[in-house]
C-alpha cells in the first residue's frame, strides 16, 4: 500500500475501525496530482453537525463525572479530526518533502494512540465515543490549509500549541477531583503535543528559509480567526513551548497576544 492509499482510506472510510488502522511503511513519494477532499466518511453515530447540541461544558463542569465525559468526548473528537486531516495533507501536498509527509504518518499514528487512550476513559464513564453529537471544528478550516506552511501554522502551531496549555489545565482539572487516570492520559496527550509543536515549527522555518522572522512567518501564513490568540489556552505554559524548540521572541509574542485578548 503507498501512503496515498492509506490516507485515502482513512479520511473516507465510515467505520471508526478503519480510522484507527495504523500506518505502515509506505512509499511517500507521490507523483499523482493533488486531492483535495472537503468531507470526511463517517459512521452514522459521528456525522458532522451544524453545533447544535454539541456545546462543551466549562472546565469548572469536570467535577460532575457525566460533564467530564462530554468534555473528554469532545477531546475525542478533536483526535478524529486531527487523524483525518494529517491523512487529508497527505494527499493535498504529494510534492511536499518527503521528510515532512513522514512526519504528517507520524503524528497521525499518535492522535490515533491518543483517541485510543480517550476512548478508554469514556468507557470508564459509561460513554461511548458517538454517543453524543460531533463538530466539524477543524474540518471547517480547509481554507486555512492552501500549503504545507498553512498546514504547519495551523495544525502544529496553532491548535496544537494551544493544547500545550488545554490539555494541562484539564489533567490539574481531572486530577484534583480525584481522576488521575483522566489526569494521566491528559499528560501523555501534553508530551506528544510537544513534539507536535515541534514538528510546525521546523517545517514553518525549513518550508519559508530559516533567515525570515519566525513570527512574522506565522503571522502572514494564518488568517482568522486562526493566528495568536488561538494558539494559546486561559493559562500559558512557556516551558512546554520552549521544549518544542519555540524561540523566546515567537513565545513572547504568543505571551503578548494572550494579554491583548
Amino acid at each position: 500500500m503507498t501512503a496515498r492509499a492509506f490516507a485515502h482510506a482513512i479520511v473516507t472510510c465510515d467505520t471508526l475501525a478503519g480510522k484507527r488502522v495504523v500506518p505502515g511503511e509506505f512509499e511517500l513519494v507521490d507523483r499523482e496530482p493533488p486531492l483535495v477532499l472537503t468531507t470526511p466518511g463517517r459512521p452514522a453515530n459521528l456525522a458532522i453537525t451544524d453545533g447544535r447540541g454539541t456545546r462543551v461544558p466549562p472546565l469548572a463542569g469536570i467535577r460532575d463525572p457525566a460533564q467530564r465525559a462530554r468534555i473528554l468526548h469532545a477531546f475525542a473528537n478533536h483526535e478524529l479530526q486531527a487523524i483525518e486531516l494529517f491523512a487529508w495533507a497527505l494527499l493535498a501536498f504529494p510534492d511536499a518533502p518527503v521528510g515532512f509527509r513522514r512526519g504528517l504518518l507520524a503524528i497521525l499514528a499518535d492522535e490515533q494512540r491518543h483517541l485510543t487512550l480517550y476512548l478508554e476513559r469514556l468507557a470508564a464513564h459509561g460513554v461511548a465515543f458517538g454517543d453524543h453529537p460531533v463538530t466539524g471544528h477543524f474540518w471547517n478550516k480547509l481554507d486555512h490549509f492552501a500549503t504545507p506552511i498553512a498546514f504547519a501554522c495551523a495544525m502544529g502551531l496553532t491548535f496544537e500549541n494551544a493544547n500545550l496549555d488545554f490539555a494541562l489545565e484539564t489533567a490539574r482539572a481531572a486530577r484534583a477531583v480525584g481522576d488521575g487516570l483522566t489526569a494521566d492520559v491528559l499528560e501523555r496527550v501534553h508530551e506528544d503535543e510537544i513534539a507536535h509543536v515541534h514538528f510546525g515549527w521546523v517545517w514553518m522555518r525549513r518550508l519559508a528559509g530559516e533567515t525570515t522572522d519566525p513570527y512574522e512567518t506565522y503571522v502572514a501564513n494564518t488568517k482568522f480567526p486562526l493566528g495568536a490568540r488561538r494558539a494559546i489556552g486561559a493559562t500559558f505554559d512557556r516551558a512546554s513551548r520552549e521544549r518544542a524548540g519555540l524561540t523566546d521572541a515567537f513565545i513572547d509574542a504568543l505571551a503578548a497576544a494572550r494579554r491583548e485578548s
